[in-house]
C-alpha cells in the first residue's frame, strides 16, 4: 500500500513533509485533520495517543509519529537521494543538524505563542506575558539560524532536502504570529522566498488551505481521517 501522511491544518509543520513526498516522488495519499477540531477528540487518540500532527501511516499499516521518525522513514527510501544525501557526506551531516535544531529550539520558540493563541479562557495578564516570552525566544532562536545559514541557495548542499520541508512548514508562523518583519535576517529571507516559490512548497500549501491543485503525479488522493482511524487505529 501507499504511506499515507495524516496532515494538520492550519499552518501545520506537517505541511512541510506533504513538500517533501513531492519532491521523493513516490506514490503517497494524504489524510486532512482539523487540529483545532476533530484532531482533539477521543478517536484520534487511536492514531497518536499525543493528539499532534503529522502521523505517517507506513507502507506496512502501522501509525509512526513524530516529524523526526517520519524524516527517517523517508530518508531511507530515498534511494536516487533526491530529498537527502549519502549517509556518510559532510551535507547529510548538515541536513541533519540543521533538522535536528528546527525541530527542536527553532519550532518550540513558538510555543508561548500558540498557548496565548488558544487559552481556553480570557486572561489578559497571563496572555500579554506569554506573548512576551514568546517573541523574544522567536526572534532569538531566528538569530541563531540566521548565524547558520551559508547563503546558500538550500539549507543543505545544492538541493532542497528534508530540511528545506521542515523549513517550509515552522518558518511561516513568525508572519502567522506577527512576531517581527522578515527582512531582519536577510539570508533567511531569500531563503524562504526559494522555497515558498518551489512547486511542491505551493502544491503542499494549497492542499493545507483546501484547494485541489495539480501535484507532479505522486499524490494518490485523500483517505477519510476516520477511514485511517477504523483502518490502523490500537
Amino acid at each position: 500500500m501507499e504511506p499515507i501522511l495524516v496532515y494538520g491544518y492550519p499552518a501545520g509543520t506537517s505541511m512541510g513533509l506533504v513538500a517533501a513526498l513531492e519532491w521523493l516522488g513516490q506514490p503517497y495519499k494524504l489524510s486532512r485533520v482539523d487540529m483545532l477540531g476533530e484532531m482533539r477528540e477521543p478517536p484520534y487518540k487511536r492514531i497518536n495517543q499525543r493528539v499532534e500532527t503529522p502521523v505517517l501511516i507506513t507502507d506496512k499499516g502501522r501509525p509512526l509519529t513524530e516529524t523526526m521518525a517520519i524524516a527517517a522513514y523517508l530518508e531511507a527510501r530515498d534511494t536516487e537521494r533526491k530529498i537527502s544525501f549519502d549517509p556518510l557526506s559532510p551535507e547529510a551531516d548538515r541536513m541533519h543538524q540543521l533538522m535536528g535544531f528546527l525541530n527542536t529550539g527553532f519550532t518550540g520558540a513558538f510555543t508561548p505563542l500558540w498557548v496565548a493563541l488558544e487559552l481556553p479562557e480570557p486572561d489578559p495578564d497571563f496572555e500579554a506575558a506569554l506573548r512576551r516570552f514568546g517573541r523574544e525566544r522567536v526572534i532569538e532562536r531566528h538569530d541563531r539560524l540566521e548565524e547558520m545559514l551559508d547563503g546558500g541557495n538550500w539549507l543543505a548542499g545544492g538541493k532542497h532536502s528534508l530540511a528545506d520541508g521542515l523549513l517550509a512548514g515552522v518558518a511561516r508562523w513568525l508572519e502567522y504570529h506577527e512576531v517581527a518583519n522578515l527582512s531582519r535576517w536577510p539570508k533567511l529571507q531569500a531563503l524562504r522566498q526559494r522555497v515558498e516559490a518551489d512547486p511542491a512548497v505551493v502544491f503542499a500549501t494549497a492542499l493545507e488551505n483546501g484547494d485541489t491543485p495539480a501535484g507532479g503525479g505522486a499524490f494518490k488522493g485523500h483517505v477519510p481521517l476516520a477511514e485511517v482511524i477504523e483502518r490502523f487505529g490500537a
